[in-house]
């Protein structure tokens, strides 16, 4: 279960929205968290492989190296 308090502007569109449509606030809720979820874990994701790699945690190969060692090279 989640519970998240929303600013009353959010709250209040949510509310109207959830009015006019016949539709629950929280079907509009699953469906913003599930529209951009995948977004967020691409981002926090990236972000976390990127510091790891700052700290020398993590190796980077180049397109080229990467090439040759498939022997795709040209």
């Amino acid at each position: 279960m989640l519970a998240i308090r929303l600013p009353d502007e959010i709250e209040n569109r949510l509310d109207n929205l959830a009015r006019r449509t016949g539709r629950t606030k929280t079907f509009y809720a699953r469906e913003a968290i599930l529209m951009h979820l995948e977004d967020l874990e691409d981002y926090y994701l990236v972000a976390n492989t990127v510091a790891r790699v700052r700290k020398g945690q993590d190796t980077v190969h180049s397109s080229e190296d990467v090439r040759k060692s498939l022997g795709l090279e040209d």
